[in-house]
């Protein structure tokens, strides 16, 4: 028993119909009602354009026979079968219609009889004593429209009618036997029947070979997803053949497993990132609170600093924790998207960043410059930026600028200029790495996390950042955004 099927019958679980069963029944289903319905149809066409032909073809011959025995006087005898030239009235009757002709004289007298013999009734009796040629009664239990009826002649089926000879002579009876018409039509009912169960088998065999190509890279797509499910391993290889619905399936599949692998892959980063990035200010934490142990022994200055080295350390440790989370959850923001100007979100940083740096802040802005964004990720990303700048221009004497953008091609651009130390060239793809920090910045204060939030909040909102040098001296750090797309229905 395969191990799917296994697992399910020792959890009690019912097994689902497979595709490939179903695919097959509903072909066969499919078939069965398209085929009984033309079947059907076509039997129906069939049997009533032959059963109106039969119909036609006697009616015919009883109107030659009315009309040949009022345009000539015939007596019985005229209508017998001795007749060796096979070319009198009774063989004209015979010939088109495979019809039997029984002659009556009058009162209704057999004359000559038919092969088999015809059934006479009162009302044959009555139209051969007619004084007018032509005439056909009304017959007891006849059919309407004339003396038509329907007779059982040793076992077979026949339809019959009789005509007048006119002036009492006697009578000619007409028969036409319709069984073997029906028993026509019920072998090709039968044919019929037979053929459309033929087409149903058809079409289930089909069906199931059909859904046994199609369910199969289904079946494998599955079991790579079991096999997901059970290891945990991503490194599984998903078939991705064929341009169908399938294959684009197993080809969505093994993009989304790669975009797993690396999600596991940055989060096992960050961690490894974040462990190594605590292990300083933790363990000069551990140094400086040992040293409190004896800070009675310690002279006044040394007590200051060691305070200050505290304080340092932990407001280090507690800005890296909360950009380690923001980093980590800021692909799931809940933040509302709305309508941002960055000219303006740039004016309130500049107020933020001189009542917390002291510095000049400049915003220079042009252009149309509103998107559609979440507002308080992208404060925080010209916030690092100019946080950024003022860390490393700390003794600059030149503001800091926020230069704004809008109406460009790639969207609106946000930058800060400086005109601290730069950047190496061998940095300038590197600084928007997590916890990447160059090495004329590891002195200074800082978790390396800050320029890799603004890559993060730009590529949510469809842009990139970007980071040179200037002419003169300083550096250039920022991001383009075209903003957040509209959720469609």
């Amino acid at each position: 028993m395969p191990r799917r099927r296994l697992r399910a019958f020792l959890h009690g679980r019912p097994r689902a119909r497979s595709l490939r069963t179903t695919f097959a029944v509903s072909f066969a289903a499919v078939a069965a009602a398209v085929t009984v319905l033309v079947g059907f149809l076509s039997y129906d066409a069939a049997a009533r354009l032959v059963r109106v032909d039969q119909q036609a073809v006697f009616d015919e011959v009883v109107t030659d026979l009315r009309q040949q025995v009022k345009d000539t006087e015939l007596t019985p005898y005229d209508f017998a079968s001795g007749d060796p030239d096979h070319d009198g009235p009774r063989d004209d009757l015979i010939r088109p219609a495979r019809t039997d002709v029984q002659v009556l004289g009058p009162g209704g007298r057999i004359v000559d009889r038919g092969s088999p013999q015809l059934p006479v009734n009162a009302a044959d009796r009555r139209t051969a004593d007619e004084a007018h040629a032509g005439v056909t009664e009304e017959a007891d239990g006849a059919e309407t429209g004339g003396s038509r009826r329907d007779v059982e002649i040793r076992g077979d089926a026949y339809r019959m009618t009789a005509v007048s000879l006119g002036g009492g002579r006697g009578a000619v009876q007409v028969a036409q036997e319709f069984s073997d018409t029906e028993d026509l039509l019920r072998e090709l009912q039968q044919r019929t029947g037979l053929l459309a169960g033929s087409v149903i088998i058809a079409a289930g065999l089909v069906g199931w070979w059909l859904a046994r190509r199609i369910t199969g890279r289904l079946v494998r797509l599955a079991e790579a997803a079991e096999d997901v499910a059970g290891t945990g391993h991503l490194d599984v290889r998903v078939p991705v053949t064929g341009g169908d619905e399938v294959g684009s399936l197993g080809r969505s599949f093994d993009r989304m497993l790669g975009r797993l692998a690396r999600s596991m892959e940055d989060q096992r980063r960050l961690v490894q990132d974040a462990g190594h990035e605590l292990r300083t200010p933790l363990t000069s934490l551990r140094t400086n609170i040992s040293l409190l142990r004896r800070i009675e022994d310690l002279p006044p200055a040394t007590r200051e600093e060691l305070i200050a080295d505290l304080a340092q350390e932990s407001r280090e440790l507690t800005d890296l924790v909360n950009e380690l989370v923001e980093l980590a959850a800021g692909k799931e923001d809940d933040e509302p998207v709305v309508e941002v100007a960055l000219a303006e979100t740039a004016e309130d940083t500049a107020v933020l960043a001189r009542r917390r740096t002291g510095r000049t802040v400049v915003v220079r802005s042009r252009g149309d410059t509103v998107i559609r964004g979440r507002p308080s990720s992208l404060q925080r990303a010209v916030s690092n930026l100019v946080e950024n700048a003022a860390k490393f221009d700390s003794d600059g004497t030149e503001p800091i600028e926020i230069v704004v953008t809008g109406g460009l091609p790639d969207g609106v651009r946000v930058e800060v200029l400086d005109r601290g130390p730069g950047i190496a060239a061998s940095d300038l793809d590197r600084v928007f790495d997590r916890f990447y920090r160059a090495p004329a910045a590891r002195s200074l204060p800082g978790s390396g996390l800050g320029l890799s939030i603004v890559q993060e909040v730009a590529a949510a909102h469809g842009g990139v950042p970007f980071a040179q040098g200037r002419d003169g001296g300083g550096a250039a750090i920022g991001f383009t955004v075209r903003g957040v797309p509209e959720e469609r229905d």
